[in-house]
């Protein structure tokens, strides 16, 4: 009884967390470039892993290093670049929405790359997805002219590349500790970032004079430390107390988290939209169905 409710504790702090992402990475925007910001979030988030698990990479062997590193691009450092230029152009609720085809791209990969097998059932969950997908992209076009829409697609190719995340380290790093994974990821990667960033202006005095600028800084701490540092030892617990099924479930749940946020923050949202996204649920919630 006990574990069934911390589940769903871990459950709904981790939507609330992970909604609230993307509403974060917006404000931030404000006083810092998508590059800045990028690097920053990995910068940072490296440095808290590093004191919480480097004790921990020990125990990754060296023919497992290349797919950590790997794991490392493709799930964290590429797509917090990817993510922080898109909001540039879209909504951030519009952002999350889009960030659901996650687990459908994973069924895509885990069959075609992976030879992982599907059913009837998840690839019938692709489609729809996809279906969806069209109709919030070409319907938030229309609504919002001003917006450039084919900014979507850095948030479909950040899908896949978490999608290929997911299957490498369930075919690659199955019996590696979660901390380890993590903290080898950022080892592999805090690097790059504070290359990426020397060759920004975030050293320049216009950054620091820039209004927005220490209000940006706050956002992109708590984004790091709660939104990505912490948040992945939440998810690393729900999976070991409850199911990889239930705590996917959490994908259903941050949309309308950030939703809230981009609403309360004057972001549009039209009935049709709406529809688009209820269809990319339905999808993500047809791939993961399992058969009693």
């Amino acid at each position: 009884m006990k574990n069934t409710n911390s589940k769903w504790l871990y459950l709904i702090v981790l939507a609330l967390i992970w909604g609230s992402s993307f509403i974060l990475i917006k404000k931030a925007l404000l006083g810092l470039s998508p590059y800045q910001l990028g690097a920053l979030r990995t910068i940072i988030t490296g440095v808290f892993l590093f004191i919480v698990g480097f004790k921990s990479i020990k125990s990754i062997k060296n023919n497992e290093w290349k797919w950590v590193i790997l794991s490392g691009f493709l799930g964290s450092f590429f797509p917090a670049f990817l993510f922080a230029v898109a909001e540039t152009e879209i909504d951030s609720a519009v952002t999350s929405i889009l960030n659901s085809l996650v687990p459908l791209n994973t069924v895509l990969f885990g069959f075609s790359i992976f030879k992982i097998a599907s059913t009837r059932r998840q690839v019938l969950g692709v489609i729809i997805g996809f279906i969806g997908t069209s109709i919030l992209i070409l319907k938030g076009a229309e609504l919002n002219p001003n917006q450039n829409y084919l900014f979507s697609g850095y948030i479909i190719i950040a899908t896949c590349m978490y999608a290929l995340n997911v299957n490498i380290i369930k075919k690659h790093l199955q019996h590696v500790k979660p901390l380890s994974i993590a903290t080898g990821n950022y080892i592999a990667i805090i690097i790059p970032a504070i290359i990426v960033l020397c060759f920004t202006d975030f050293f320049n005095e216009n950054t620091y004079t820039h209004p927005d600028f220490k209000m940006s800084l706050v956002y992109i701490v708590i984004l790091s430390l709660f939104g990505t540092a912490l948040a992945k030892v939440l998810f690393n617990t729900l999976v070991q107390i409850s199911t990889p099924v239930f705590a996917s479930s959490v994908t259903y749940l941050m949309p309308l988290v950030a939703l809230v946020w981009g609403l309360l923050d004057g972001e549009g949202f039209s009935s049709t939209q709406a529809l688009g996204s209820f269809i990319i649920l339905v999808g993500v919630y047809l791939s993961h169905k399992r058969k009693r």
